[in-house]
């Protein structure tokens, strides 16, 4: 693995801890939130619910599509390797095993990667939101 995909899977994994350390505190927060509102709604309650769906339904369709973007742009990439190869007995310059291997789980990084970034972001902002806001 190269230097640069270590430092994506570090990244990668700490974002991972701080979203497993984020995320139940929020649902919590949230979850007790609803209980404590009851069935009737007060205006505040019912618009941050709906701000609540909102955000999720933006960070999902800018995940998606960050993850599509990134992977048209990685399959362009192994495209060309693919093309290289073909012609790589006849100038002699054949890619090695292990630097399409590479090439191939860079492409994965970077695609969870860009798919992370929204949600992260969102769950982030979420966390201090949380940290700061009452339950009532």
């Amino acid at each position: 693995m190269s230097a640069n995909l270590d430092d994506q899977a570090k990244s990668m994994m700490k974002n991972l801890a701080e979203l497993g350390r984020n995320v139940p505190q929020i649902i919590n927060h949230r979850v007790t939130q609803m209980a404590f509102a009851g069935p009737f709604l007060s205006e505040h309650q019912r618009q941050e619910y709906q701000d609540m769906f909102t955000e999720k339904t933006v960070a999902f369709n800018a995940s998606w599509s960050a993850m599509f973007m990134q992977a048209l742009r990685t399959n362009q990439t192994l495209m060309d390797y693919f093309l290289r190869s073909c012609w790589s007995p006849w100038l002699g310059m054949a890619p090695s095993v292990n630097a399409v291997a590479t090439e191939l789980q860079g492409a994965a990084m970077g695609v969870l990667e860009k798919g992370m970034a929204p949600v992260y972001q969102q769950v982030t902002a979420n966390a201090r939101h949380v940290a700061r806001a009452s339950l009532q």
